[in-house]
């Protein structure tokens, strides 16, 4: 039988959204840890959708039993390359959580939106999933900008194709804007309004094209100024809402 965990309630709602608010992961990587089986509600494998009330349902998700959120945090990290966004620490070699201070080292914090071991840049970290949701999906309207370095000059005749984009292995890859820099045609700046794994350079591989070097330095409205590599530090409320505001 279920067990009340005495924390206040907001009532019955769907298992990944829970997850999500318990700060486990995003809505969308909850929906994958529900689907391979690694959730169990009351001992019971959940599935897709089932609801479930954290003040009584006693919820474990690939081993740890989940609570309710008690504190939110978000943090802010200028990623340097050679760094993997993961909380699995079986690949080995350094992880972005490596670099955060150590009064949030006992919270399940995870990247909002990864940057590649060879990206550097702007990156969100928090306990918050739906945060996370709300800047990664694509209906959020959160733009994220990046500046890129080409093995070679790019023709501005090609932006047509890059925005239209093309399918890889089943995912649509494309891009929200493409701008040359005046100075240097292998210099870049990319939006992007959705997030698929590796994006920039895989569509640029399509099209004949290597990327040197990719460091993403806007999210939404936030801005990343005269922050040394590797630093990190918690976003104010006002920060935190500049987000979406593109």
């Amino acid at each position: 039988m279920p067990q009340s965990s005495g924390v206040p309630s907001e009532g019955p709602m769907r298992i990944h959204k829970f997850l999500a608010q318990a700060g486990v992961c995003s809505r969308r990587e909850a929906e994958r840890l529900v689907a391979s089986g690694s959730v169990m509600i009351n001992g019971k494998l959940a599935v897709t959708g089932q609801p479930v009330d954290p003040a009584v349902d006693t919820v474990i998700c690939q081993g740890q039993h989940i609570k309710p959120l008690g504190r939110t945090v978000v943090l802010m990290m200028n990623k340097p390359r050679g760094y993997l966004c993961t909380n699995d620490d079986s690949h080995g070699g350094q992880t972005v959580f490596d670099m955060v201070p150590p009064e949030y080292g006992k919270l399940r914090l995870f990247c909002v939106g990864r940057l590649d071991k060879d990206s550097e840049g702007l990156l969100i970290l928090t306990n918050d999933g739906e945060l996370a949701n709300k800047v990664m999906h694509p209906s959020g309207g959160v733009i994220k900008r990046y500046e890129i370095i080409l093995n070679r000059d790019y023709d501005p005749t090609l932006t047509p194709r890059l925005l239209k984009g093309a399918v890889e292995e089943g995912e649509h890859l494309r891009f929200k804007k493409v701008i040359r820099h005046p100075d240097n045609a292998a210099h870049l700046e990319i939006h992007l309004d959705q997030g698929r794994k590796r994006e920039i350079r895989r569509l640029f591989e399509i099209f004949g094209f290597h990327v040197k070097t990719l460091r993403r330095f806007q999210i939404g409205g936030l801005v990343i100024r005269k922050m040394p590599l590797g630093d990190c530090r918690p976003l104010s409320r006002k920060e935190i809402d500049s987000i979406f505001e593109n």
